[in-house]
């Protein structure tokens, strides 16, 4: 249950940014806007910093919603109990009107601003996490993060039809890249924070199916990833800048992931160490690969000016 003192302590400015989960949300901007400027098509910059503002707001709306729906989940763990809601900073209906209010907006701007298609993918991506993930998958399932990881990948694909108007091949690839990276990021970071899960649970699957198999499916996601992230190469939709550092940054999601899946499990000397680094790469991982899709893209186009 939340704290009684949630009535005491009024909000400010910092309890509702921190209700957006800043730190998703930079990765959620910056690979939105990676597809905006990988896409085929540029975009008056007006308009791109428009459609990359609204994928910020839906993405922080949708956090609101998600916190707002489970306050007593994270009052209940060590990792989340320090947010605004479980730690009695909020008032529970306050998160719902915010993330609603914050989603609302980043739509109907959308729509107006920028298309209907773009919105209408950005509906589906708010309605996939705060629904879909949160209030249907996460509490059911230990495939939550599996299927759940759509919710993440929907901003490259918006960013790509905000600047073409349309859906193609290449930004469905995109949309897998993060689908696919989502399970292993995830799940290496659930493995040891398990415990946390356990205790309110959630069947996260090191809870549920236990390490050795949360280790071998950590693997195996890393390694269906690696031939997905050359695809847009091997389609023609990106160069060798991209094809070069995409193998070698899948390679390395290989190497790290390796000591990981082949253990049954951790020792206390280790402390998890081979988990927190694979961890720690995945979100540089993803980074450098959506960073060197945009740095392609753009040699590409100052090669043929020149």
């Amino acid at each position: 249950m939340l704290p009684a003192q949630a009535q005491l302590q009024p909000a400010d400015w910092r309890d509702f940014y921190a209700l957006t989960k800043p730190r998703v949300m930079s990765l959620v901007i910056f690979t939105g806007l990676c597809g905006l400027l990988a896409a085929p098509q540029t975009i008056d910059p007006v308009l791109g910093f428009t459609a990359i503002f609204c994928i910020a707001l839906a993405a922080g709306g949708a956090a609101a919603l998600n916190q707002w729906w489970e306050a007593d989940l994270d009052a209940g763990m060590k990792r989340t109990r320090a947010r605004p809601l479980p730690a009695g900073r909020m008032e529970r209906h306050s998160a719902r009107d915010f993330g609603v209010a914050l989603s609302v907006t980043a739509v109907l701007v959308m729509a107006l601003a920028i298309g209907w298609l773009a919105a209408a993918i950005l509906v589906v991506s708010i309605l996939y996490y705060a629904v879909v993930y949160t209030i249907w998958l996460k509490p059911r399932t230990p495939q939550n993060i599996v299927i759940g990881g759509g919710a993440g990948a929907f901003p490259p694909l918006i960013g790509w039809v905000a600047a073409t108007g349309h859906v193609t091949l290449m930004p469905v690839l995109l949309f897998a890249i993060i689908f696919l990276w989502t399970p292993p990021h995830f799940w290496a970071l659930a493995l040891f924070v398990q415990s946390d899960y356990a205790k309110v649970g959630i069947p996260m699957m090191p809870v549920v199916a236990g390490e050795p198999a949360t280790r071998r499916q950590i693997l195996a996601y890393t390694l269906v990833l690696l031939p997905v992230t050359l695809a847009p190469w091997w389609i023609g939709g990106a160069g060798a800048i991209y094809g070069v550092a995409a193998l070698l940054l899948s390679l390395g999601f290989v190497g790290l992931a390796l000591p990981v899946g082949l253990r049954r499990r951790a020792t206390p000397e280790d402390a998890m160490r081979p988990e927190r680094r694979l961890f720690s790469f995945s979100i540089l991982y993803l980074f450098l690969l959506f960073a060197a899709l945009v740095a392609d893209h753009w040699w590409t186009l100052f090669g043929a000016r020149t």
